[in-house]
């Protein structure tokens, strides 16, 4: 969702950010990238090992509790999706292909997202407090495919994070990373791509990647 169908992640990096320095320290660009697609709890061990800090009791509840909020606030304003991505989702509807929102955002957050990028879309959302592991573990692509009834590996992911496309690739589906450096046995994809395609675009790009191993 983020990064993939609407440019959420500047505002996560300056939640992120923000975040950071209630810990005491900045963190560094390279170290914002490791939060990149990432749970919240990731991103919070990122911030307070970069600090020296040792969270205790209640701390995370209450920097969670801060993230979400400052992310509503962020988020309260027009949110567009990215280019092409209303127009290829609606092909894809259209001709009765089932799609879910997968995302490590928690469902606090995500709903507002997802309507912004159109709800009707989809055939449902699994976020990041619904799955025993968030991302890069497999778990929130196994029940993605399990929902629509299709084996991971008959399944086509699009993920703009190495969390995501790790998570994917790690559920066997075929997966392409809108992104110039990806995991193993994930397809380097140009999001750019997205704008004028429709279903025959995407059985191609699916038809192109290599099989995975059963």
């Amino acid at each position: 969702m983020d990064g993939t169908l609407v440019d959420t992640e500047p505002l996560w990096g300056v939640a992120t950010y923000e975040l950071s320095e209630k810990l005491g320290r900045r963190l560094t660009p390279e170290l914002r990238e490791k939060t990149i697609g990432g749970s919240f709890g990731n991103t919070l061990a990122i911030c307070a090992a970069h600090a020296g800090v040792e969270l205790g009791a209640g701390d995370y509840e209450r920097y969670r509790t801060w993230m979400y909020q400052r992310m509503a606030e962020l988020t309260s304003g027009d949110l567009t999706p990215n280019p092409g991505v209303q127009g290829l989702l609606a092909s894809l509807r259209d001709k009765g292909v089932p799609m879910l929102v997968t995302t490590n955002t928690e469902r606090v957050l995500a709903d507002a997202l997802i309507d912004a990028v159109g709800r009707d879309f989809f055939v449902g959302s699994i976020t990041g407090d619904e799955v025993e592991r968030t991302k890069p573990a497999p778990d929130m692509y196994l029940e993605a495919a399990r929902r629509v009834g299709f084996d991971a590996r008959d399944c086509l992911v699009f993920e703009d994070s190495w969390a995501g496309m790790s998570a994917a690739a790690a559920a066997g589906c075929r997966v392409l990373g809108l992104a110039e450096t990806v995991p193993e046995g994930v397809v380097s994809f140009d999001p750019a791509n997205f704008v004028g395609a429709a279903l025959e675009d995407v059985a191609r790009w699916y038809a192109e990647i290599v099989q995975p191993v059963r």
